[in-house]
């Protein structure tokens, strides 16, 4: 009889954020939040039971910013999927994204935070921490080039 390993399995996260943009004088400013581990990112969060990927997307983006009017963009919507650990544990996540666009640079930061920046497109290049985001961002930011 052949023995068999157990695996640990990895547990499955899924979290759903919005990149923000504010149009100003024909420009994009996009809003990043500056967390506490150093790193600036968008807003985004988990999935809570029931809820589609946008509807933690708008919740998460007004208990993160304070932000409660935003015109979400029709047609984008990406995923980015990583893996990190916590613990002893290999968790696989997964983050759909959305893009809205708010009528003014109106910001309430929560207490998950220690601050906000509303840069053009370029800075938010250089801001932004992780690569996956940037490709986030760039996907916005082609998918706006080409709506207009």
């Amino acid at each position: 009889m052949k023995e068999q390993k157990s695996k640990k399995r990895d547990s499955q996260e899924f979290s759903a954020g919005v990149v923000v943009y504010y149009p100003e004088n024909g420009k994009r400013h996009y809003l990043l939040l500056h967390y506490p581990g150093g790193h600036y990112d968008f807003a985004k969060g988990h999935l809570e039971a029931g809820e589609s990927e946008m509807q933690a997307a708008i919740r998460e983006l007004e208990e993160e910013t304070g932000i409660k009017e935003i015109k979400m963009v029709p047609n984008f919507e990406h995923k980015l999927e990583y893996f990190f650990r916590r613990k002893d544990k290999t968790i696989h996540k997964t983050v759909t994204f959305f893009l809205g666009e708010v009528p003014d640079e109106k910001v309430t930061i929560s207490f998950e935070h220690q601050g906000f920046v509303w840069l053009d497109y370029d800075q938010s290049i250089r801001q932004i921490t992780f690569e996956n985001a940037r490709t986030i961002l760039k996907k916005a930011e082609q998918f706006l080039n080409q709506s207009n």
